[in-house]
């Protein structure tokens, strides 16, 4: 029997994707020799469905309507043939989506439609280029250090100012618990004074890692969300920042960290029933780490003290933040994101709400519940990982080029449109180890700046905004925290990259088919990531190899006048209308199509 749905094909589901609440959504599968074909359908507002569907010379064909609320919709095939038999066609085994397969049971694995209400992504963020910074280790003010303030806390560990080219390192006890915290001396000063540099690089938003009073150098304690930390300078210095700036065309988003605080903070004094005590005196704590208590964010004292008229969200972007990254998305209740988005976007309609959020977000499970992200009253974007897992697999040849396309595709498909678009596009950041260190070449220098190169090629190539995390422009190197969070070498950088980051960042202003262009990918072999950024007649054909050598693609573009590798300005060779590129070992082309359209109009 000849069964076949592939769910990207426009010809076995339209329209593709996710879709609208309540939208009408046609499903065919190929079914020849099969008796009749049933569709399982299930969602949480619906239940189980089990829809006849009609017969139509091989092909078996219907149309659902998708319940009003929003959600995730699942469905199989199930077919009965003559013989009396009954098998069933689910979703893939990687569950990826696309191509399904056969099984003789029902499938653990069904496709999934994305069920969501409409909201769109502010414009200036998903046209951004983002640069993420760790406030202590990017740039002192004027090269001096602060002064760490005289305060002791009982119990807490010691502070202390260290010399800018030190390696990060922790002084931990016996127990692995810190006992120094160092601290380099960045301060928001210091990047008001690197703002030209950072506009340089063609960079149009700063995501900063947390900025508000706290104890340790990486401040996910929070003492004080009402105010900047004294190291790193004054409410009046973060204004001056968003202002500046605004000036540059830059827009500030803040880390609000809001699933816990710090165990010396005095909210867990003054505010005791935010959190949980347990019977041996200590406080629930994020992930066991006792420094970190867990707040209850639902606590309504909690809620307005930071989605209230005068509550944390608003203050700071009525001081000039632009939008806040979630930190740890996944341990904050759905109805809690709903209220900061609310005191965000009524505040400033186009600030941006982005979690942190390490898997597909569409189909997160976390704390016995299914998530809600992305179905209309949530997130604006999220951290990008699976993108990043995806590339540096590729790029360390551990799977093949259809690999990474499938899971980008997965992606595509899963997220309403709006959203992956919005997608905050990483290869590194300071909970990963950099990209120099994380790549297998990472012992041959030359070779793994060049996959470096590759790899950033694509973050601006590919749907979602871009990011540059500090220092990877400069050729920073660095493993696994707190490695990865070293002082910016101002002085000592790779030239080579900078100029590589800048000409990206030049480009990505010129294109806007890689802002908003469609993604459609291209097989090319194992070696050779290949893909298309395509709308109304603009075209971008995109080749990443990875391997030692030299490879050939060829492709057909009927009509076409010229093609042009955007990132040297030289012609590709053309046979025709065969466009013949040569791919050197560790690069990217992206190739400008231009085609003679019949009216003679060239686009």
């Amino acid at each position: 029997m000849n069964l076949y749905h592939d769910s990207h094909d426009l010809s076995f589901r339209e329209p593709f994707g996710a879709a609208v609440s309540g939208s009408r959504v046609r499903l065919a599968i190929r079914a020849d020799g099969a008796r009749e074909v049933f569709l399982r359908v299930w969602s949480a507002a619906s239940g189980e469905q089990l829809i006849k569907m009609e017969p139509d010379y091989g092909m078996f064909r219907t149309v659902i309507r998708l319940p009003k609320e929003t959600g995730l919709v699942w469905y199989y095939f199930v077919i009965h043939t003559y013989d009396g038999g009954t098998v069933y066609y689910g979703n893939n085994e990687d569950s990826l989506g696309g191509i399904g397969q056969l099984y003789s049971e029902k499938p653990e694995f069904s496709f999934q439609i994305t069920v969501y209400d409409y909201s769109p992504v502010p414009d200036w963020y998903k046209e951004a280029v983002f640069y993420q910074i760790f406030p202590d280790r990017f740039a002192k003010a004027g090269g001096e250090d602060p002064q760490l303030i005289d305060t002791k806390i009982p119990g807490a560990p010691a502070r202390r100012m260290v010399s800018w080219d030190k390696a990060p390192d922790y002084e931990k006890d016996k127990k692995g618990e810190i006992l120094v915290w160092d601290f380099y001396g960045g301060t928001l000063r210091g990047i008001i004074e690197k703002l030209d540099y950072i506009k340089s690089l063609g960079v149009t938003g700063i995501y900063l890692n947390p900025i508000f009073e706290a104890w340790s150098n990486h401040r996910y304690d929070t003492l004080d969300y009402m105010k900047i930390d004294p190291l790193l300078g004054t409410e009046e210095d973060f204004r001056e920042l968003c202002a500046r700036a605004e000036e540059c065309g830059i827009s500030i988003i803040l880390d609000g960290v809001f699933n816990h605080c710090g165990i010396y903070s005095s909210y867990v004094k003054d505010h005791p029933e935010w959190f949980t005590l347990k019977e041996d005196g200590t406080y629930e704590s994020w992930w066991g780490v006792r420094d970190l208590p867990e707040i209850n964010e639902l606590d309504r004292d909690y809620e307005e003290f930071i989605c209230g008229r005068d509550g944390v969200v608003r203050k700071w972007i009525r001081a000039g933040a632009k939008g806040f990254r979630l930190d740890v998305a996944d341990e904050l209740p759905d109805a809690f994101i709903v209220k900061i988005r609310e005191a965000l976007k009524s505040e400033d309609p186009d600030a941006v709400l982005m979690g942190e959020v390490w898997e597909d977000a569409s189909n997160k499970f976390s704390h016995g519940e299914q998530r809600k992200y992305f179905y209309g009253n949530e997130l604006d974007c999220v951290m990008n990982y699976p993108l990043r897992d995806a590339l540096l697999s590729f790029a360390n040849g551990e799977e093949p080029s259809v690999m990474t396309l499938r899971r980008i595709m997965s992606l595509k498909e899963n997220y309403p449109k709006e959203n992956f678009m919005a997608d905050f596009n990483l290869i590194d950041s300071h909970d990963r180890a950099r990209v120099l260190t994380r790549l297998d070449c990472s012992d041959k220098p030359e070779k793994a700046k060049k996959m470096l190169m590759l790899l950033s090629t694509l973050l601006y190539a590919l749907p979602g905004v871009p990011v540059i995390y500090y220092g990877d422009e400069a050729g920073m190197k660095g493993g696994a925290d707190p490695e990865n969070r070293g002082a910016y070498p101002w002085g000592h950088e790779d030239e080579e990259l900078i100029r590589h980051y800048r000409l990206l960042g030049k480009l990505y202003g010129q294109h806007d088919v890689l802002i908003d262009g469609d993604f459609i990918p291209l097989l090319a072999g194992d070696d050779i990531l290949a893909f298309e950024r395509c709308d109304s007649g603009r075209m971008m054909l995109v080749l990443a190899n990875r391997s030692d050598e030299e490879l050939l693609y060829e492709k057909e573009y009927p009509g076409c006048v010229s093609a042009t590798n955007v990132l040297t300005g030289k012609s590709v060779e053309l046979n025709g209308d065969r466009v013949s590129a040569h791919i050197p070992p560790c690069s990217v082309l992206m190739i400008r199509i231009r085609v003679q359209e019949i009216e003679g109009i060239t686009v």
